[in-house]
């Protein structure tokens, strides 16, 4: 019966301060002093352990904790997978067993994705549902269970039910809750006017410079979106003022945006290129021009003195961290849908209205994030149009509808058989394997 002796070692833990509950392992100096340093917020709900039993006519997943949290369980596509989020746990599950491969599940990863927040993801080797998932009280020995039944359904109804939750907030189970989530739940968009004080950006033949046209936009677009009653908007800056592409990043996370929308317009030596572009985050540039536009935007402020772009390991990171994939994903899907919504309003480039590279503005690793080129200032036609305030209105309202279409139902349908809200996390076990004592850097690819 060593399931009653691992409840009370977590109490145990508790109470000293450091937390590992893993099979019947002893709590030593050495557990706690790395406890201390890894978890600075202090002692928190332990996951004690993650069985899987899965068939071909039911899966299930029960998560054990030494404390009661509120969750929020959602489906996503490209790739199918379950997503479970909770607030910050210590995952101590020792060892798991790997997917039967009879089952829905293909393979399972957890971590820690976000400060506050802690993710698990099950990867799928067919469509399925959520057919339950609830919270469960200390039984018979054991600890708080998360269980969740998956079922296996059509690959037209996964899609029908799949989607990223709109709202930020934990689903309240009625066991406990941690009252930490704030009021407004409301999606925050960050606006991001490239440029500004001594770094003109472009400019055009009638002297029309980049940095006026993109806080111009920026806070028509922020008018528009307030209007609607839907969103929290913050601009990166609302005056002429510079601002450092990392400072941009820092301002976006700081304010725990949802969206990043980075504005601009562009500049080419071949007068004749014209039209809007929207760019998002990769290692490698999609082509040429993206590749020289991408190095011209990172040396923002280098022109009057103020130095290159300077980024962070933290920052950096969404290149390498597997973890980031899914922001990097719904970064390009928001810009395809930004791509939809302008032809109404202006004219996109072509072939190609959608392109990436290393822009270091992108570089918020829990943030989509898209860079806008609103047109060409080199372009005689687009410098003309860009001068006016009714194309400035007709674009921002035609970004403000891609942030709708994002948000809507269409592109992110929260699952009704979660009745949870979702938000995103980390961490990963691949058929199964084990984390080391740093979170999981796989868990939303």
């Amino acid at each position: 019966m060593a399931r009653p002796g691992r409840v009370f070692a977590c109490m145990l833990v508790f109470l000293a301060g450091a937390a590992f509950c893993a099979s019947a392992a002893p709590i030593t100096p050495a557990v706690a002093a790395e406890r201390a340093r890894t978890d600075e917020s202090g002692p928190g709900p332990v996951v004690i352990g993650i069985e899987l039993t899965d068939d071909s006519v039911q899966s299930r997943l029960v998560v054990e904790l030494s404390d009661p949290v509120d969750f929020r369980s959602f489906l996503l596509t490209n790739p199918n997978r379950v997503v479970v989020d909770m607030p910050k746990v210590v995952w101590r599950p020792g060892t798991a067993a790997a997917p039967s491969g009879r089952g829905v599940v293909k393979n399972y990863r957890f971590g820690q994705f976000r400060k506050d927040v802690s993710r698990l993801v099950l990867d799928l080797n067919r469509p399925a549902k959520i057919g339950s998932a609830a919270l469960v009280a200390p039984k018979d020995g054991a600890g708080f269970r998360l269980v969740i039944n998956l079922t296996p359904i059509s690959a037209s109804e996964f899609a029908a039910n799949a989607g990223w939750p709109k709202a930020a907030e934990f689903a309240d189970k009625g066991i406990a809750r941690d009252d930490h989530t704030l009021a407004d739940t409301r999606p925050m968009i960050i606006i991001d006017p490239g440029h500004g004080g001594m770094d003109p950006g472009a400019h055009g033949e009638s002297g029309l410079l980049e940095k006026n046209i993109a806080l111009a936009v920026a806070r028509q677009l922020r008018e528009r979106l307030e209007q609607s009653g839907d969103y929290r908007v913050k601009l990166t800056r609302n005056a002429d003022v510079f601002i450092a592409l990392r400072d941009r990043v820092g301002i976006a996370r700081a304010a725990h945006g949802d969206l990043f929308v980075s504005l601009h317009a562009d500049s080419n030596e071949y007068r004749e290129i014209r039209g809007a572009s929207v760019y998002t985050l990769s290692p490698g540039a999609s082509d040429r021009e993206t590749a020289n536009l991408a190095d011209k935007e990172n040396l923002a402020g280098a022109a009057p003195g103020l130095g290159p772009a300077e980024t962070t390991a933290v920052a950096d990171s969404i290149l390498t961290d597997l973890g980031q994939r899914e922001i990097m994903n719904l970064s390009a899907r928001f810009a395809e849908t930004i791509v939809g919504a302008l032809p109404v309003a202006t004219d996109v480039h072509r072939p190609l209205p959608h392109r990436s590279a290393d822009f270091a503005v992108l570089k918020a690793p829990d943030i989509p994030s898209v860079l806008i080129e609103l047109g060409y200032l080199t372009n005689p036609d687009d410098e003309s149009k860009m001068a006016t305030q009714s194309w400035r209105t007709r674009v921002a309202a035609a970004i403000a509808t891609a942030i709708d279409r994002h948000f809507s139902l269409t592109q992110m349908i929260q699952n009704p058989m979660a009745e949870a809200k979702a938000a995103p996390l980390s961490g990963h076990i691949p058929g199964v394997r084990t984390l080391p004592e740093r979170p999981a850097q796989e868990l939303t690819q």
